[in-house]
């Protein structure tokens, strides 16, 4: 294809952001991180130059949550394997489709990743889900430079027109033929839902705001968030072992919820619950989702689906989520993290995946073809998104077919890292108006950033 690339440069640059309040999930707290950005540029065949941008958190507090490793060793090690998979990406020899591209230097991905941790003695190591985090700010920016050099929307862009091989390659003979725009939106949807994440640390309530909560115009309640926001989809972040929280908590959400909105006059009320795989068996969810009916049918009847309850490593932790599936959906996340783990939480029993854009675009594009086709629901998650990030993850829901809308929770916890550039221009994803995220702004090349706007307001890498 005249339009295949090949990547000439790729920078990569980090910038420090602190969290307004701390988020915790699962086993974890989260207070600082760096974001990292990546600039790509391509050269199709005709010769021609463009440049593209991607974004993510390095965010080893969920991609590797090992808690005999510091966060600055993991971190060090993460960055390590982000321009180590920038060096693959340039290295490669050919023309390519950026999914191609990226498929076929999987491989090399997971030897980096090895090498990185013996390199730096680090055991265990780093989880392939976390090597994805790493590569996913340059897969995305190879993304949205082969979109902007071709002058396309990247969506058109995975349709036969532009890729040399169908679906068939990476799913087999039943997908001959078929391509990943055969399984999307032709146009981004308009509004989009936007999940608001209530963490184990956040407070629900306005009584419970006091002194050691920041000033700083930004709610500090989830009742004072619904009554600025109007969200009507809430993930509740669970403790996986400790029955009694879990049941009080997810029927208070959904309480407040319910309250609030009654308040604003919305209507719909959805809420999810993740326990980032703290739970020893899907049994204890069973039993939390039994309890939660007896006492609250309605927050029951909300219930949307589960997320993850149980280890990622679906041969080592391998549970029968068949009786937990009749009650709820139950969505794979943290394991899913190429075409064996989808296989085998099928034959499991889960009932969905997550999709993220942390687990690069490339890949996504793979798994939403493959669900869709199936007949089995899928989200778009978030990874605390800021930035370019946000945009690119609430951009990929619009154009999908999710359960429900995305999950949108940087504007909580990490509002100031986004620039006032990319709000002036894309204002409506960084600002919901009754639980919705405006997506008009996503227009023109490559994910829709509309950069030459973003640089005349001010944005810079940097930032």
């Amino acid at each position: 294809m005249l339009t295949d690339v090949k990547v000439k440069s790729l920078d990569v640059f980090y910038t420090p952001c602190v969290a307004r309040t701390p988020l915790k999930f699962g086993a974890v707290v989260v207070e600082y991180l760096d974001f990292c950005k990546v600039r790509a540029v391509v050269e199709n065949r005709k010769g021609e130059t463009a440049e593209g941008w991607g974004g993510i958190f390095i965010m080893d507090f969920w991609g590797w949550p090992e808690p005999s490793l510091t966060h600055e060793a993991k971190e060090a090690a993460m960055k390590d394997v982000v321009h180590g998979f920038c060096d693959l990406a340039l290295g490669y020899p050919d023309f390519a489709h950026p999914i191609d591209l990226f498929h076929d230097i999987e491989d090399d991905l997971r030897s980096l990743n090895h090498e990185v941790c013996a390199t730096r003695q680090l055991s265990p190591e780093q989880p392939f889900l976390s090597a994805l985090v790493c590569a996913s700010p340059a897969d995305a920016a190879i993304h949205d430079a082969f979109g902007n050099v071709n002058g396309i929307d990247v969506y058109e862009g995975y349709s036969a027109e532009f890729m040399d091989n169908d679906l068939s390659k990476w799913l087999g003979a039943d997908f001959q033929g078929k391509y990943p725009s055969d399984y999307i939106r032709q146009e981004y949807q308009a509004r989009v839902p936007i999940f608001h994440l209530c963490g184990g640390l956040d407070k629900l309530t306005r009584d419970e705001v006091d002194d050691s909560d920041p000033d700083d115009g930004y709610p500090n309640s989830l009742e004072d968030w619904i009554a600025k926001e109007g969200m009507y989809c809430l993930k509740v972040k669970l403790r996986g072992n400790d029955l009694e929280w879990d049941i009080d908590r997810t029927i208070q959400v959904h309480d407040i919820g319910r309250r609030e909105l009654d308040k604003l006059g919305i209507e719909p009320l959805h809420v999810t619950a993740d326990t980032n795989e703290q739970c020893e068996s899907p049994g204890y969810i069973i039993e939390m989702l039994h309890k939660i009916q007896e006492r609250s049918p309605e927050c029951y009847e909300r219930l949307l689906y589960i997320e993850q309850p149980t280890g990622r490593d679906l041969k080592a932790t391998a549970h029968d989520m068949r009786e937990l599936s009749k009650l709820k959906p139950v969505i794979v996340d943290e394991s899913l993290t190429d075409l064996e783990s989808f296989d085998l939480a099928l034959e499991q029993g889960w009932s969905g995946i997550a999709l993220k854009s942390c687990k690069c675009q490339s890949s996504d594009a793979i798994f939403w073809s493959k669900a869709q086709e199936l007949g089995i629901p899928f989200s778009v998650q978030d990874l605390t998104n800021p930035s370019l990030s946000l945009m690119h993850s609430v951009g990929l829901g619009a154009r999908l077919h999710t359960i429900m809308g995305v999950e949108a929770n940087s504007r909580q916890f990490f509002p100031e890292s986004t620039q006032g550039a990319e709000k002036a221009v894309h204002g409506g994803i960084f600002s919901i108006v009754r639980g919705d995220a405006d997506t008009s702004s996503l227009q023109g090349t490559g994910l829709g950033y509309q950069m030459d706007k973003m640089v005349a307001a001010g944005w810079r890498p940097e930032g």
